[in-house]
């Protein structure tokens, strides 16, 4: 007998070597599967003649194939496979990448269902790689994410397994059920795969998503729940004048009015427990070095914790200048430091012999001590889970704690996601730093950009190309980041020195590439969006971001923050060939806004490719059905409905809360591993 706890290896139709694929998608257990929602579906009962067809989005058309298919080879790994079909209104043609298999299917004089987006061509409609049907299929079809191993298919037929064979506990009580019209599990899960109409499937996702959200809503309560009570860490001397002293600038007025803000909640007598949200380059680190300045010399240790090594470098080095001759003692702890290294630190903390300790996850490890941890700062603070920063706090007796954000978040947003957190906004920009100027263009103007970046390149500074994709896709006919690295380094650029940065590259590898970057050894750096979080290279003066419609508003603003850091002018380009009314518009605002938060308020609104807070949800588990942003009526309505059962249940002790009680704990597991 399966049950939802049951390891997936064992469902019927799965086996050792579809486990291993099903398993990297995060489905280890039933309960995990019966929980991985489609991406999409196919209506195939809702025809659109091809002509009619609005471009770019999905639809079904009806057509009857009139050519057979011809196959190219564009280049090894890809072959293409076209032919025509044509329904009532008009011709269109149909392209395949890689698809062998269902092309030897099409057949010249019969009739097929296509689904996918219709745009126009010089003498034909178009459709690439849509998805094929023979005949007449009644009804709506799920569409799951697909691997070679995995088809969605495949994982069709697995679901239905796993709905006839397992039920899972219902975790909303009946009573918020009933206040807020929402149908039960069982319904939800066979209505979100298998609808049998729309309606059903409309009802189906209410549910689900207003579940999802008073999960993390009622889960987070208890991660986010900390003892409000007396610290021990009290500021009682202010050394911010002091501290001004030593700059070689003037802070900023918003600089100054969310350090006072950080130092008045340090001096309350209770613990600080604070936000501070500003764009790249708005001077978030000076607030820091600010407070743990003043920390140390109240006698308080502090620790700033950076996503990535050289990060966490650079960070040192700039409090290691300002605080030369004060008598504040700094260190530095990162996972590639020396055994040695890393004890003589260590023992430094615990003796009281470090007042600032920077470093990376290496300060959560369980050997890490402090004398008298009064200030956690983490920066970047999305790249941490909830968890880990708790963690950090945790080594010391109730300390103040401040967390760093360059993503800007709608401010009514952000009081949901942080509703624990007082949120300071650096709304200024430091003096000298310089408008980046931004200019849209399509694909014909790439040689000249080219050309641009050279005259840049030849005048000692550096540049990045961001990429969407790391490697190629079969549906989507994008240059890949490796692709396009190794075509730069051997034609355009083979006399520049080019690096190659993404996500897939181990740790030590991206901090290699980033450390040549920042010491000028590598001149062009052909990335992914994975320099979001960078060193600062001021000598870094042009960036050229492909594709540009596939990234979010907010994305694009973080991508264009990396450069414009130093004196120099500097240029963004956004390539983009799409030409849709929205893409247009998206693009115009990145153009002509360098607020971030506008730009988030836009991204916001228009709900553009890409989700707003990245796959990493800001340190929250990744949403698999909910939308934090489309449906932030509902996460208001599960937030109301969260708090009320705690209020009834603190500590979801009763019965019915059971099912709740163990989605929680589920929660917990999902939030350690981000």
């Amino acid at each position: 007998m399966i049950t939802a706890a049951t390891d997936i290896q064992f469902l019927k139709g799965v086996g050792e070597k579809r486990a291993v694929a099903l398993k990297s998608k995060g489905i280890d257990t039933v309960g995990a599967l019966l929980r991985f929602y489609p991406r999409a579906y196919i209506d195939w009962t809702d025809i659109t003649p091809a002509a009619e067809a609005p471009f770019f989005e999905n639809v079904c058309v009806k057509a009857t194939v009139t050519t057979p298919v011809e196959t190219f080879k564009k280049r090894p790994g890809m072959t293409i496979y076209k032919f025509l079909a044509e329904d009532s209104s008009c011709q269109i043609e149909i392209t395949l990448f890689n698809q062998q298999y269902l092309a030897e299917k099409i057949i010249v004089g019969r009739e097929y269902l296509f689904w996918g987006k219709v745009s126009g061509g010089f003498v034909y409609k178009k459709m690439t790689s849509p998805t094929v049907m023979e005949g007449n299929f009644g009804g709506v079809e799920p569409i799951y994410p697909a691997s070679q191993t995995v088809s969605s298919k495949t994982m069709q037929k697995l679901m239905k397994t796993a709905l006839d064979g397992v039920r899972l506990p219902e975790t909303l009580p009946q009573d918020i059920r009933d206040k807020n019209n929402l149908c039960d599990i069982d319904y939800a899960l066979w209505n979100i795969h298998f609808p049998k109409t729309r309606e059903a499937l409309e009802t189906a996702k209410k549910r689900l998503v207003f579940e999802e959200l008073f999960v993390l809503q009622t889960g987070l309560s208890f991660l986010k729940t900390r003892y409000r009570g007396r610290t021990g860490c009290l500021i009682k001397r202010d050394f911010f004048g002091e501290f001004c002293k030593l700059l070689n600038f003037q802070m900023t007025n918003a600089q100054q009015r969310v350090t006072r803000e950080c130092l008045t909640d340090m001096a309350s007598g209770r613990p600080m427990n604070r936000m501070i949200q500003g764009d790249v380059g708005s001077g978030k680190t000076a607030v820091a070095a600010a407070l743990m300045y003043v920390s140390a010399k109240n006698g308080f240790q502090s620790a700033l914790m950076a996503p990535t090594e050289i990060l966490a470098e650079q960070h040192f080095n700039t409090l290691q200048n300002i605080t030369e001759n004060t008598g504040v003692r700094c260190g530095l702890l990162t996972g590639s430091a020396t055994k040695k290294q890393k004890n003589i630190i260590k023992d430094a903390l615990k003796r009281g012999e470090i007042d600032v300790i920077v470093g990376t996850h290496a300060l959560l490890s369980d050997d890490v001590e402090f004398w008298n941890l009064g200030l956690v700062i983490t920066d970047e603070q999305h790249r941490f889970g909830v968890t880990q920063r708790s963690k950090l706090s945790a080594k010391g007796e109730n300390p103040h704690t401040l967390v760093m954000s360059a993503t800007p978040i709608p401010r009514t947003l952000g009081l949901v996601l942080y509703g624990d957190l007082d949120i300071s906004i650096i709304d200024e920009y430091p003096k000298g730093r310089q408008r980046v100027d931004t200019y849209c263009v399509d694909s014909s103007y790439r040689q000249r950009i080219y050309n641009y970046i050279k005259k840049f390149l030849d005048e000692g500074r550096q540049g990045y190309i961001v990429c969407p994709l790391v490697e190629e896709n079969e549906t989507l006919d994008i240059t890949p980041a490796t692709e396009y690295y190794e075509k730069l380094k051997e034609n355009e650029f083979k006399n520049y020195s080019v690096g190659l940065l993404h996500g897939k590259m181990n740790s030590k590898d991206k901090d290699k590439v980033m450390r040549a970057f920042a010491e000028g050894e590598v001149q062009l750096l052909v990335s992914t969006t994975v320099i979001e979080v960078g060193v600062d290279v001021p000598n870094a003066v042009v960036m050229v971001i492909e594709n540009a419609e596939r990234f979010g508003l907010s994305q694009l603003h973080q991508l264009r923050g990396r450069i414009g850091r130093g004196s120099y002018k500097s240029s963004c380009i956004l390539i983009s060939d799409a030409r849709s009314d929205e893409t247009v518009r998206r693009l115009s605002i990145i153009k002509g806004s360098t607020d971030g938060f506008k730009i988030a308020d836009a991204d916001l609104e228009l709900r553009g490719p890409g989700d707003f807070l990245g796959s990493r949800q800001h340190g929250l588990p990744d949403m698999k059905i909910a939308d934090i942003f489309a449906d932030r009526e509902t996460l208001r309505l599960a937030g109301t409905e969260a708090t009320r059962i705690l209020q009834d249940d603190p500590k979801l002790l009763k019965p019915e809360n059971a099912p709740l009680r163990a989605q929680i704990a589920e929660l917990y597991q999902k939030l350690n591993a981000n």
